[in-house]
């Protein structure tokens, strides 16, 4: 009898340790449980090349999505200069599609036209096009077909020679300088000569293909022109400095279309802050991001003007600065510039 029982202690013992053994094997087959960190967004911001008026855009956009919760945490920017060169900003485009690029945003036409064309996959949201009917990127600024939307700058002609009758009345003939390469300079440049022919201005027009050309054009214009006006032109804005002093020495004022320029040393400017369009270019990437499809999120035309005046360049040139407008004016210069 007491066998029997020893014999049954020994088998209830073996039978515990084996239960034991087995429950411990099951819990190390258990893995760690571990939280993957959150993918960051990868976005490209491409421009043809380096001025003030495309870095205030790009500024502008990545300020706007910090507001929206978008921090360095969360987004990896690959900011591109193509150095003034078509072949580069193709090469650039290109070499997006190994990128995992999440959002491609370019800077003004020439190279959303370029972006669209190549249809690379990749969601567009553009920041400061023109006119993206003309220029073929959308069928309509409602309907987005071509996996591109963004925000469009008005150019308000009207105002700004409003301006610059206030500013400098004696001026009868505007000299138009801009590159003919660049889509949004020509589109700019004939609402310009409409404007200015329905208004009575006499108008003459100088081009240049690069801007070791910019010199002598400025002067060819201020020997025939009261004023020089300047598009939003990549070509011409590199060396934009070089237009105000040639002008300035023939005393003729230079009007620009972007508060920039002004801080360059134009007399004055009527357009959309090149900053505040790429803040509220950020809010249609916000919408994406959240989920809603390109092809359903409209363009926005930005038209909350910015009216600018150069102090500076306004007492080289004896012009009185009105004290009263219906539209305020910011003044700036070379060491405030504008936004």
């Amino acid at each position: 009898m007491k066998h029997t029982l020893t014999t049954k202690l020994v088998f209830v013992m073996a039978l515990l340790m084996v239960l034991v053994t087995l429950g411990c094997e099951k819990k190390s087959e258990i893995p760690p449980v571990t939280i993957a960190p959150q993918k960051k967004l990868k976005i490209a911001l491409v421009q043809l090349s380096q001025n003030p008026s495309f870095t205030d855009m790009q500024e502008g956009f990545i300020a706007g999505m910090q507001e929206l919760g978008y921090d360095n945490d969360k987004v990896e920017y690959l900011q591109y200069d193509a150095g003034g060169s078509i072949f580069t900003l193709h090469h650039i485009l290109n070499s997006l599609e190994n990128q995992k690029v999440d959002l491609l945003v370019p800077l003004v036409t020439s190279v959303t036209q370029a972006a669209v064309s190549k249809e690379l996959g990749i969601p567009i949201i553009f920041i400061s096009v023109t006119d993206p009917v003309e220029a073929g990127i959308m069928a309509s600024l409602q309907t987005p077909d071509k996996n591109a939307t963004g925000t469009c700058n008005v150019v308000p002609m009207e105002e700004l020679f409003l301006l610059a009758k206030e500013l400098t009345p004696h001026i009868r003939s505007v000299g138009i300088l801009y590159d003919p390469s660049l889509p949004n300079s020509v589109i700019t440049v004939k609402r310009a000569k409409q404007y200015l022919g329905s208004a009575g201005f006499v108008v003459a027009e100088s081009i240049v293909t690069n801007s070791s050309e910019v010199q002598s054009a400025t002067r060819t214009l201020a020997t025939v022109a009261d004023a020089i006006y300047v598009p939003i032109d990549s070509t011409i804005l590199s060396a934009m400095s070089q237009v105000v002093d040639i002008a300035l020495q023939q005393g003729k004022p230079v009007y620009g279309s972007a508060p920039s320029m002004v801080a360059s040393g134009a007399l004055a400017s009527v357009s959309v802050s090149e900053w505040e369009t790429g803040r509220q270019t950020a809010a249609l990437a916000h919408q994406f991001f959240e989920g809603t499809p390109i092809e359903q999120i409209p363009a926005k035309v930005v038209d909350n003007f910015l009216y600018t005046v150069n102090e500076e360049t306004a007492q080289a040139l004896t012009v009185t600065i009105p004290s009263q407008t219906d539209t305020p004016i910011q003044l700036v210069d070379s060491s405030t510039g504008a936004r």
